[in-house]
């Protein structure tokens, strides 16, 4: 099944400083149909304003994954990390049993970037962070997984949960498949191109959720794909 959550659809608003897409219900948006996509619990579409950001907020039992679509964010949190991660590139939180952070745009230009939540397999732990660059000349025509909580994927930033998070960039004509297994729950949105899944387009920043079975991608576009997969 390909459930199409087109751009246009996804919950807004628009702070000034912040021009926020929700794929699923969060904060003023509420949709009791889009509550999330199995472990998957948000994926919001944020564009920051340079020179702002958002201020030191707490966060417990969520794994947290930013995706840089373009800009840069710069991240400061209350167990002493600090650090800069630039477009294309992923950072990750563990907020286990309690931290608080901020996020800004220390940029002179605006920031894109994906942020998602993923529910842990278990509560509590200490919090953690981390962040790394993963060119996309590496993911050219195949998936990198860029996030992981399984022990098999030691490349990718350790998430604590039962999910992947893959990236991938397609030239236009370009084939790749993803098999979501029994049980499990994929969600697919290109950053930039367009894509078909089995037939069906999906555009630049439409959502795609993906249940069990082989789903074939197809970039009719150049394309920069993030897929999470989890349970």
């Amino acid at each position: 099944m390909i459930d199409k959550r087109p751009f246009a659809t996804l919950g807004h608003a628009d702070h000034g400083w912040l021009d926020a897409r929700h794929h699923f219900s969060f904060s003023g948006y509420q949709d009791p149909a889009r509550m999330g996509w199995g472990a998957i619990r948000v994926w919001n579409d944020d564009r920051i304003g340079p020179g702002t950001g958002f201020p030191a907020h707490p966060h417990r039992d969520m794994e947290i994954i930013t995706y840089v679509r373009s800009g840069a964010i710069t991240h400061e949190d209350s167990m002493g990390n600090k650090g800069r991660t630039g477009a294309g590139d992923v950072q990750v939180m563990s907020a286990g049993s309690g931290v608080r952070h901020a996020e800004y745009n220390g940029e002179d230009e605006p920031t894109t970037l994906f942020q998602i939540w993923i529910e842990p397999r278990t509560r509590g732990g200490a919090p953690g962070w981390g962040a790394r660059p993963f060119p996309k000349g590496d993911r050219a025509g195949r998936f990198v997984t860029l996030a992981s909580g399984f022990a098999d994927d030691p490349d990718a930033l350790p998430i604590r949960a039962d999910a992947r998070m893959l990236g991938a960039t397609l030239r236009a004509g370009e084939t790749l498949t993803h098999v979501v297994g029994d049980g499990r729950h994929a969600y697919l949105v290109p950053a930039t191109g367009a894509v078909t899944l089995d037939g069906v387009r999906v555009d630049a920043r439409d959502g795609a959720g993906l249940t069990a079975g082989s789903v074939t991608i197809t970039a009719i576009e150049d394309s920069e794909i993030v897929l999470v997969d989890a349970d």
